[in-house]
């Protein structure tokens, strides 16, 4: 099992969830972080960081962000997508975005 970022990251990127991992398993995009299946060693320290709640375990990802299992793992294996370790600032506009839902369209790859 593996934990899963869900649509909820989309537009506002909150690193809380990178400063508590042990394995270093998050990987950054232009407005999205993303969850190396790979690497989680599924211990749910990430999950409370998430100010947005927007991970979860794979066992408890609602129905309708299921699609997001694939997603994180397809993502997590773009060059362009590189391991992030240290909280940074999120995205200037993301108190805008943190309570939209349907964010999809929204993610740049």
């Amino acid at each position: 099992m593996t934990h899963v970022v869900t649509e909820a990251c989309i537009r506002c990127k909150y690193t809380d969830c990178v400063d508590v991992c042990p394995v270093d398993c998050f990987r950054e995009g232009p407005n999205f972080l993303t969850i190396d299946p790979d690497e989680c060693i599924d211990c749910a320290v990430c999950i409370p960081e998430c100010p947005v709640s927007a991970i979860y375990a794979e066992e408890d990802l609602p129905k309708d962000q299921q699609h997001m299992i694939q997603l994180n793992a397809d993502l997590a294996k773009l060059p362009g997508w590189k391991s992030i370790t240290k909280r940074k600032a999120p995205l200037d506009d993301a108190d805008e975005w943190k309570d939209r839902t349907d964010k999809l369209s929204e993610l740049v790859r």
